[in-house]
């Protein structure tokens, strides 16, 4: 075993791979268009990519709905163009983390079909499967994610399945020693070929209240979620024993010390909930648990100044020694540049705001795909929509196939040189055009550039890859936090308005502008600084004795 916490302060670069570069002309993107835009994140400067599932599957959920874990679906390619697409990353020193989906399979697994056939076989408790209420009803108030109820009656094993998704998504019954055995050597299979870490998709739901009790109702007094709309049903509910359980934590050691026998290895975990910061760092404290995990605390906020304050706060009061990574946008969520609902010729300062905030917290961040293009949410019609969660809860959410558009290559290429001989799978949004990665590599004051600066300059910054964070009281319309490690003191402060600002400098210290990694900002005093709108300066300081 070694010591080398390369994910500690990490840049993780999250692709969606049927979105991201189609290189066989199909219309989905493909593992051997990930390898061709290798250079392209090695010059960003990332230290790893996460790649949404690429697994068998057939579709429903994009993925999300796993038939079989071992074998890389058609579309996406084949075992070996994975393989050497992990060889080419490792050669420029980028890490691959893989999504695993383990609360559930697709309906469509062989494990399943085989679980569904009685209730006496082999794998009859490989799946979560309860008998109706005397009235026929499902066991429990549980309700789905999709909307409606998280049961689906089975007519074969005349008792109902759990889902927290699609019916054709069942839960897997983690509770089962051979479920646990199962997943332990699936994690083998890919850690013996090579990869660097997991993606923990919705380690939440991994494990529920066994004795299968209602969930109580949510009271306004209670955290409002963060990771859904409060157009889904599900929001009425706190999710205390369908999921977010504190069961989740012994499976999460095992799964540790089982991963740790692979040296340099990390597991990072999504947490939702109605308090995804806490669930979080419940998986994080300690050297047993997860390596690092990450909440929807800025995933789903509009960015405002209350927003960020109350989101840093939570984490930094119940991280403990705990880790997180960071993200302020991802396949899930409506892009961070529309969220906030920036005027429209300020969305380049708003994304460049963005960015310095995400990259200075106290964790790792993760960011994803088109966000260092500075996109903002691809804005499709109801027929050009693809996923089922947003056609069942449309109008009022229709967020993530808004943010899974093609990425943008070229100006002027068809399709934004996403694809070359056919229509994508899902459209391509015209807008995104002139903020494609050719319209941008040459400009040193796009989005993209600031984003390889900025990276390149962290490197050099111990204090904003591992310090410690304080937040500072400031004023309207100003967040502003200390990141300080040994004798670097770091004051980042962000204007988080669409207007120009004056901030100022707290008191009793001395201060010197950090101009490579600051935008929209003049610093002409020892006590005030000018801050153009979304303006963020990074100030090197010392307190005078």
């Amino acid at each position: 075993m070694t010591d080398n916490k390369w994910w500690r302060g990490a840049v993780i670069y999250q692709i969606y791979p049927r979105s991201f570069l189609d290189m066989n002309g199909d219309g989905i993107g493909d593992l051997p268009g990930i390898e061709r835009r290798l250079d392209y994140l090695s010059s960003l400067g990332v230290d790893a990519i996460w790649i949404s599932p690429f697994f068998k599957s057939p579709m429903k959920d994009f993925g999300y709905d796993v038939s079989d874990y071992r074998a890389v679906d058609p579309i996406f390619g084949h075992i070996d163009d994975f393989d050497r697409l992990l060889r080419h990353a490792h050669e420029r020193n980028i890490k691959i983390i893989i999504d695993e989906v383990w609360s559930h399979t697709s309906d469509q697994h062989l494990w399943f079909h085989e679980s569904r056939m009685n209730k006496t076989n082999a794998k009859a408790d490989w799946y979560v499967w309860a008998d109706a209420k005397p009235d026929g009803t499902p066991p429990n108030n549980w309700l789905s994610y999709f909307g409606g109820p998280a049961w689906t009656w089975d007519a074969r094993r005349e008792q109902y399945y759990l889902h927290h998704f699609l019916s054709s998504q069942p839960a897997l019954n983690l509770w089962n020693p051979e479920v646990q055995e199962e997943i332990f050597d699936i994690a083998k299979f890919w850690l013996d070929r090579g990869v660097d870490g997991f993606r923990l998709d919705v380690i939440h739901t991994y494990q529920h209240d066994p004795e299968l009790r209602d969930n109580p109702i949510r009271t306004a007094d209670d955290p409002v979620p963060s990771d859904m709309p409060l157009s889904n049903p599900m929001s009425y509910q706190k999710r205390v024993h369908s999921m977010c359980t504190p069961h989740v934590i012994p499976f999460a050691k095992k799964l540790r010390a089982y991963v740790d026998q692979w040296p340099d290895r990390c597991l990072l975990g999504e947490a939702g909930g109605d308090d995804s910061e806490a669930i979080a760092a419940s998986y994080v404290q300690g050297p047993d648990r997860l390596h690092m995990a990450y909440s929807f605390g800025l995933l789903g906020s509009h960015m405002t100044r209350q927003d960020i304050i109350s989101t840093i706060k939570r984490v930094e009061e119940k991280l403990g020694d705990g880790w997180l990574c960071w993200a302020t946008s991802n396949h899930d969520t409506v892009r961070a540049v529309t969220r906030t609902a920036a005027p429209e010729h300020l969305q380049k300062e708003i994304a460049l705001m963005i960015m310095a905030l995400g990259l200075s917290l106290r964790g790792s961040y993760c960011m994803f795909q088109g966000e260092e293009l500075g996109l903002p949410q691809a804005k499709l019609a109801f027929e050009d929509l693809r996923d089922p969660y947003d056609i069942a809860l449309y109008p009022e959410h229709a967020g993530r196939d808004g943010g899974r558009t093609p990425m943008p290559w070229h100006p002027e290429k068809p399709h934004g040189g996403f694809t070359f001989a056919h229509e994508p799978w899902i459209k391509f949004w015209e807008p995104h055009r002139h903020l494609s990665v050719w319209s941008q590599e040459e400009d040193p004051q796009s989005v993209l550039s600031h984003y390889k600066n900025f990276i390149a300059q962290r490197k050099q910054l111990p204090a904003l890859i591992q310090g410690d964070l304080s937040v500072l009281d400031s004023a309207e319309p100003f967040v502003a936090w200390v990141r300080e490690l040994g004798d670097q003191k770091i004051l980042c402060v962000f204007n988080v308005s669409p207007e120009p600002h004056k901030f100022a400098l707290p008191e009793g210290g001395s201060y010197s502008i950090m101009n490579n990694i600051s935008n929209g900002v003049t610093f002409d005093t020892t006590t005030h600084a000018e801050f153009q709108a979304y303006g963020y300066g990074f100030f090197e300081y010392t307190k005078s004795k």
